[in-house]
């Protein structure tokens, strides 16, 4: 299935949503550069296809992205910034969802970052059953 956003032509971005839910992670991976970064909600930085592709096969398995529209920003260093907003659904929750990618010139990845818009209750409520979580007290 094809995905269609609003306000996004650039071939890399719909093709990261296509791969993403057809759980394509090999070809998801592919899109970002040998060591371009993603960083998921709530976790560490991601670096480089092979470390992306192993974190979306563990991780991203049950999740549906549906980006609904973004806007592109080109930079003066000839990087394209793209925003996407939209929901993620996995089979205990939907979440609002916002995408930052930034692109070189040859329209690889240099990174990806997601950002779950929602209120540290909502994210309480996200996590998945089966999933250990500590809380770390966070101090100045």
């Amino acid at each position: 299935m094809n995905i269609t956003i609003e306000g996004i032509t650039e071939p890399a971005i719909l093709r990261y949503f296509t791969t993403l839910n057809a759980g394509d992670f090999t070809n998801t991976a592919a899109l970002f550069t040998e060591d371009g970064l993603m960083y998921p909600p709530l976790e560490s930085a991601v670096m480089g296809r092979n470390a992306i592709a192993s974190y979306l096969f563990q991780e991203a398995q049950d999740i549906k992205a549906e980006p609904h529209q973004g806007i592109i920003e080109n930079s003066a260093d000839q990087k394209i910034q793209i925003q996407v907003t939209g929901k993620a659904h996995t089979s205990w929750c939907s979440v609002n969802v916002l995408w930052l990618f930034i692109l070189n010139p040859q329209q690889e990845i240099l990174e990806a970052r997601i950002k779950l818009l929602a209120s540290p209750q909502d994210l309480i409520s996200l996590r998945p059953p089966n999933k250990e979580y500590t809380i770390t007290p966070f101090n100045n």
